[in-house]
């Protein structure tokens, strides 16, 4: 950041790089810090982690948020390191994967929005967006384990219907909105 332009022309010409505004670099770092967040997840692996995750994480470690109110949006994250997170949403999960770049996740799980257990998160069908208000967002972003179920959602509730990877990136797109 510079405080005159002609600083900030004079950078590029010496250093390379373009100019840009405040909000299209911001856009640029979480787009970015997506990408790779997402390179470090595909190289995770499945497991099952006991279903006992409030009582063991009764509050997110980011906000903490109730988990047992958030039933039906909390997260689980179990990293090859032996680290468990859990966490009110997928609004702080994305901070957690944020805030360690370096841990590779080894299982991440959400609570099925209607059944309160939890589900593998990757291979939820979740449902971005529609009237009901997201957990520590601005849209919700809610995950079914069953096709029936996020259809029903949609069909009550709007949205549209996508993969953990979108849900993910629409975290990442909402924390930068809300930081603006």
């Amino acid at each position: 950041a510079f405080l005159k332009k002609s600083d900030a022309e004079r950078f590029v010409k010496e250093n390379g790089g373009r100019l840009s505004a405040y909000d299209d670099a911001m856009k640029a770092a979480f787009s970015g810090m997506y990408d790779d967040l997402k390179m470090l997840r595909e190289t995770a692996k499945a497991t099952h982690i006991s279903l006992d995750d409030i009582a063991r994480h009764p509050e997110c470690i980011y906000c903490g948020m109730d988990r047992n109110k958030y039933w039906y949006s909390r997260m689980l994250v179990e990293y090859e390191d032996g680290r468990v997170v859990g966490t009110c949403s997928i609004h702080c999960t994305a901070i957690d994967f944020s805030v360690n770049p370096d841990r590779v996740p080894k299982a991440v799980m959400v609570g099925d929005y209607n059944t309160k257990k939890l589900i593998n998160a990757e291979k939820a069908l979740w449902v971005v967006g529609g009237t009901r208000q997201g957990v520590m967002s601005i849209r919700g972003k809610w995950a079914f384990g069953e096709k029936a179920a996020a259809e029903n959602f949609v069909k009550e509730n709007g949205g549209r219907q996508g993969s953990f990877d979108e849900a993910v990136k629409a975290a990442f797109e909402d924390m930068y909105e809300i930081l603006r």
